[in-house]
């Protein structure tokens, strides 16, 4: 279920000198909280991370909400990395294998990661650590040219792996080239991008996204009629799904082209993470349905970014 945190008393806190600039007090209200997390950055696509808990406003199914939890600290965060190495990422393994690394010398100290393959089967590292060694360890070594894609699927066993919730932030970052090859035989259960994100709502997970375009060894040739060059060349974009379970769960989409740095893009990842808002506030109804929600900030060329909806709680 949806994660609901319940405080007692109201606290102000305020910073001690450890903070880093531009950090604002911490406030809690009592009650129930439904946590956001909000992204802002202003026209250049720039994180604004000096934002203020007036600045904001919260709604719910359109009507604006008392902000009872604001935070603009760093919040440690459970990050499950899950990694495409079907047959078309074969090109891009050195690639991936070292903007992985870089990712993972981007974790603060109270972060902790653990790292997902998806291609002929699906594998997820035993624990969440911080240890580069056990990370890098779990980095792929060879990708067989003939794995397949189960894109939804894997995403979807990234999920389970975070196993009982605390009070860390759980992260779901993708990497994928291609688009999901659905289940393999007619006694394959069906994964699908919008069971992903109905599952990533009511366990309160939000999805990053970085989608390649494949650089498989195989040469490629156009199909016969109008269409067949169109597919050809859409063959080796990422599934276009990427961008709306990213977007509906409060995460972000970056899309590689050839030439550009995957490493920073991990790392843009990173610290976005690493500077976003958590705003709460109180459910006004307690009836188990999906509410949806709206983040908006006073300051004309700023955008929000957060998720869609949550699932209240239920008497």
């Amino acid at each position: 279920m949806t994660r609901f945190l319940a405080f007692t008393a109201l606290a102000i806190c305020i910073l001690g000198p450890s903070a880093t600039a531009g950090q604002q007090p911490v406030f809690r209200g009592g009650g129930d909280v439904v946590r956001v997390f909000a992204t802002v950055t202003d026209r250049d696509g720039r994180l604004v991370t000096t934002l203020t808990q007036g600045d904001f406003e919260l709604r719910d199914e359109g009507k604006p909400q008392p902000i009872t939890l604001f935070d603009n600290t760093p919040q440690a965060i459970r990050l499950v990395v899950m990694l495409d190495v079907s047959g078309s990422m074969v090109g891009n393994l050195p690639l991936l294998r070292t903007a992985a690394q870089q990712l993972f010398a981007r974790l603060r100290p109270d972060d902790v990661a653990r790292v997902g393959l998806f291609g002929d089967g699906i594998t997820i590292s035993p624990s969440f650590t911080r240890d580069p060694g056990e990370l890098r360890a779990a980095l792929p070594e060879t990708i067989s040219p003939d794995a397949p894609t189960p894109l939804w699927r894997a995403v979807d066993e990234a999920l389970d792996a975070f196993g009982e919730r605390g009070e860390a932030r759980d992260v779901i970052l993708v990497l994928s080239d291609g688009k999901d090859s659905g289940p393999i035989g007619f006694s394959t259960r069906f994964y699908s991008q919008a069971g992903v994100i109905d599952r990533a709502r009511v366990d309160d997970v939000m999805i990053y996204a970085i989608g390649m375009r494949s650089r498989s060894l195989r040469p490629m040739t156009p199909g016969i009629g109008p269409g067949g060059l169109q597919a050809m060349m859409e063959a080796d974009m990422p599934d276009p799904g990427l961008a709306r379970v990213a977007e509906q769960t409060g995460g972000g989409y970056l899309e590689i082209r050839f030439g550009q740095d995957l490493g920073a893009a991990f790392a843009a990842v990173a610290d976005e993470l690493h500077g976003q808002y958590l705003l709460g506030f109180a459910p006004p109804k307690r009836d188990g349905k999906t509410h949806d929600i709206d983040v908006r900030v006073a300051e004309r060329g700023l955008k929000p970014r957060a998720r869609k909806n949550y699932v209240a709680p239920k008497d």
